[in-house]
């Protein structure tokens, strides 16, 4: 069957003569004669344009076009009527409605109105799209072998139907490999569902993912679509799988295994064709060990595993990742900077816990606060949090001989020691040095006379 129209009319009449027309023009009709029926088959149905009836009893065309728009938004809706006036399509035009037909509709004109209406929203679709991808396809940068070999492995799996588990510490990316997966695959035309398991409340996730009917509970005052109705035909992104409670991952796994479900609240059971990425920063196999996550749902999932590199592993992509986002700053008119061989020594002999996304935070932050274009080690070293340098004896030597005397020597030994080194890499600063040591000015400077440090 063709598109679904839902015609939404109280005359038995007008419902069994559009229904036919639709039939004959491949269209599958759905019928129904009140507004409240209606927004049932909406939350229940992928219903591509509404035909709906103005004159109505209970609620009426005009009270049930607003709802319609804040419920769904881009569906087109086009308003019928025996008793239109003007005035009446004006309103309803700028209430959302995509057309106006006058009662009894003929044939062609219905069927202009429906191909147009139904042309534009494509039309929308791909513009969105188009939009999606611009400027470039996500990619990782980067020349290492372990970043190539990444990118290799998304595009041979992308274009299948395989489940993909991405994992990697906080800040690798894992966002960003489920966008270039799905940017490869048989679904780009359509968006890509996403959901940060992390951030929904376990009472409500049940409601985030398969969608709730109204009244199923408190606050359900609307019919709810779920995000595995949303991803029907694409991919559903679960972001920190690792976070979900035992119970919603018993509701999850049994949808991923069946591709069925009923909305909290309902009875009808939903089927559905998704492809599911999932993705932690969690060690999945030490958490089924310790009885956090299930062994099942954790097998189900881990189809193709896909591991995120940390930063720290392959520091020789650093300058084109500082390459890349400096010159996307300055296309947001931050201005362009370019970074010194001496501060981007710095960079790759820093750790980066928070890797990618630590680095970004850092290239952006100078970009603003740093006036001059270049960026030399002085500013990088000042920026950097105190300790970030791992491997440069420069910053900080342990005096070995503070263990040979007492407590109090030893104390008074490693505070100097690390006032010193904070004083260096902040070129003598004390206001600098109290803000990145976490002291105040005053007692740093105090601390300094009594510590008898030359700076």
């Amino acid at each position: 069957m063709g598109k679904k129209i839902l015609i939404v009319d109280d005359e038995v009449s007008i419902r069994e003569s559009l229904a036919g027309i639709l039939s004959d023009e491949g269209f599958e009709p759905i019928a129904v004669e009140s507004a409240e029926l209606a927004l049932s088959v909406l939350a229940e149905e992928k219903i591509s344009l509404v035909l709906l009836d103005i004159w109505m009893p209970a609620m009426d065309g005009m009270t049930a076009l607003p709802r319609i728009k804040e419920l769904y938004p881009r569906l087109p809706v086009i308003m019928i009527s025996g008793h239109g006036t003007i005035e009446t399509a004006v309103k309803a035009t700028r209430m959302g409605a995509y057309d106006f037909i006058e009662k009894p509709p003929s044939y062609d004109k219905i069927i202009l109105a429906i191909n147009n209406a139904l042309h534009l929203f494509d039309l929308e679709q791909e513009n969105i799209i188009l939009k999606g991808l611009a400027p470039h396809r996500p990619s990782f940068s980067g020349i290492s072998q372990v970043i190539t070999g990444l990118q290799e492995q998304l595009k041979v799996v992308a274009p299948t139907e395989a489940w993909v588990l991405i994992l990697g510490e906080h800040g690798t990316g894992k966002e960003l490999a489920a966008h270039m997966i799905h940017q490869l695959s048989t679904t780009a035309d359509r968006p890509m569902v996403e959901v940060n398991c992390a951030a929904i409340p376990e009472e409500l996730i049940e409601s985030e993912l398969f969608g709730h009917e109204k009244g199923a509970f408190t606050g359900a005052n609307e019919d709810k679509i779920g995000k595995f109705d949303q991803a029907d035909g694409s991919i559903l992104f679960l972001d920190e799988i690792g976070d979900m409670s035992l119970k919603a991952q018993a509701k999850v796994l049994r949808i991923l295994q069946e591709q069925k479900f009923e909305r909290v609240g309902g009875s009808k059971t939903m089927q559905v064709d998704v492809r599911v990425l999932a993705a932690t920063n969690k060690d999945l196999e030490k958490e089924i060990e310790e009885g956090n996550f299930r062994a099942d749902l954790f097998w189900r999932l881990n189809v193709v595993p896909v591991h995120l590199p940390p930063l720290r592993e392959r520091l020789d992509d650093l300058p084109a990742l500082v390459n890349d986002l400096t010159s996307n700053f300055a296309g947001k008119g931050l201005g362009a900077k370019e970074f010194s061989p001496e501060a981007m020594e710095i960079l790759q002999k820093h750790s980066w816990p928070g890797n990618v996304r630590e680095l970004r935070n850092l290239i952006e932050r100078l970009t603003i606060m740093v006036p001059q274009p270049v960026i030399t080690a002085d500013i990088v070293t000042t920026f950097l949090p105190v300790g970030a340098i791992c491997d440069d004896a420069e910053y900080l030597e342990l005096d070995l001989s503070l263990f040979d005397g007492n407590f109090k020597e030893a104390r008074r030994g490693f505070e100097k020691m690390f006032i010193e080194n904070g004083l260096r890499r902040n070129n003598g600063n004390i206001s600098r040095t109290a803000e990145h040591i976490g002291m105040e000015r005053s007692h740093l400077h105090k601390k300094i006379k009594t510590l008898g440090i030359e700076y």
